[in-house]
This record gives C-alpha cells, structure tokens and sequence, in this order.
C-alpha cells in the first residue's frame, strides 16, 4: 500500500481516523493538536463532534483499506474493547465467581491497522491486554482531577514518557463500606460516592457530552493531544509532515 504523503489533507489539518471512538474523548485531544477527526463507533453516538460513521470499527476499517479510502489519513487511533482483559474485569468478576462473554478485539484490530500501512496507536486500560506498553499516560500528569491511567502501543512511531508525577491523594469515594475524602474523582460505575455528571465533565476535561456511560468509558482529551503532537513532532524530525 501506498505511504502517506502530504496531499493526505483538507487545508492545512492531516486527516486522523478514530475508530471505536465512544463519544470523543481522544478524539478532541487530536484536534486540539492540529488534526480533522473522522470517527467510527458501533454505537449511535450523537453527542460526537466531528465526522461519524456509525458501525462495526474493524468492517469499516477492513472496507476502508479495500476501497483506497485508507490513503486519505495520515495516523489511526484504536480503542478497542478487551472486557476480558481490562483489571476491573478481572479483579471482581473473577473474584465473584462470575462467567460472562467478554469481548478482545486487540489482536484483530492490530492486525488489519498492520495492514494499512499507516502509524497507529492501540489504547487500553490497565490490566491484562496484550498490547506493548510503549507509553503511559495518567491524568496527573496534565494536573487533571481523575488519575485514569492508560497504555498506549504505538504501531510504526515512537514517542517520548512523560514523567509521572506522584499522585496529590485518594480518589474520592467509598471503599470497602469506607468513606475517602481525596482530589481525584473515580470516572466510573454509578454508586459509592461517584462524582456527578458535570464533576466528571470538569474532571475529565469534556464538555461536549453529558451521558455518564459515555464519559466514564472516555479517556480525557489531555491524553490525545500529547500524543497527537507528540506524532507531530516524530514525523518533522522524518522530514514528513503530518
């Protein structure tokens, strides 16, 4: 397949794709670093701010590459679902006893984003997915109220670690029947002294969406625009521009 080149844009912007793109959390974060957004998400997904297509991620990749239309972008992002995988899954279903189908699209998406021929970043939470931990970002590092910490495989780039700073305290809520005061909010699940909505929205740094579900599953616009002009940055020092 062909490489990437310049012409791979409308104005000035490159054109990133953001596939299972929930309600744009990443997704912002691009923009915010320089890139048009085109997003795909197998749920209806009215609250996201840019171009949508609503269906399965992985067909509408493969559909993309089949037809050409992948040479229109310059980068991917991939949040793809690994229930099965994810610590919170793990740490508490498994504990309980409890079965359930979970859902790991890592390697299928990995393998048709290998295909593009494009640079790629597959994000996850922590836990147990099989994905290279190239990097790792947490929400303290861009002094933001939620830790919400994620890995990042980077697919034909490299990026540089920020340093992680020490967490300022707990994450406020109830844990085990006990209260914790602390300046983090937990960006998930719905009782034990969860944040509200617009406390998640302050948190998080999103403003566009007021779905709980879709903010709990997000991770904060900070995250992809240092990784957006972190790309940025490695293709200038290729002599490509992006």
């Amino acid at each position: 397949m062909t490489q990437p080149t310049n012409i791979r844009r409308d104005g000035q912007r490159p054109l990133l794709l953001d596939l299972f793109s929930c309600a744009g959390g990443a997704a912002m974060g691009y923009l915010r670093a320089g890139f048009r957004v085109h997003g795909c998400d197998i749920a209806d997904r009215p609250n996201y701010p840019f171009t949508y297509h609503r269906g399965d991620a992985l067909e509408y990749l493969a559909h993309l590459i089949t037809t050409g239309e992948i040479e229109r972008y310059v980068f991917v992002h991939a949040s793809p679902p690994c229930q099965a995988k994810c610590s919170l899954t793990i740490g508490t279903n498994q504990s309980k006893g409890w079965g359930g189908t979970h859902e790991d699209l890592v390697a299928p998406t990995r393998a048709l984003l290998d295909e593009t021929g494009l640079p790629y970043v597959i994000e996850q939470p922590n836990g147990r997915a099989e994905i290279r931990k190239d990097l790792w970002l947490c929400g303290e590092m861009y002094g933001l109220d939620v830790i919400r910490h994620r890995n990042f495989e980077l697919g034909g780039w490299t990026a540089p670690q920020p340093a992680h700073p020490r967490h300022r305290g707990r994450v406020r809520g109830y844990r085990h029947g006990e209260y914790h005061d602390g300046p983090y909010v937990a960006p998930y699940g719905n009782g034990g002294g969860k944040p509200t909505v617009q406390e998640l929205q302050a948190a998080m740094g999103i403003t566009w969406t007021n779905v709980r579900e879709e903010l709990t599953e997000a991770i904060p616009p900070a995250y992809g625009e240092y990784i957006g002009r972190a790309f940025r940055v490695s293709r200038a020092s290729l002599g490509v521009a992006a």
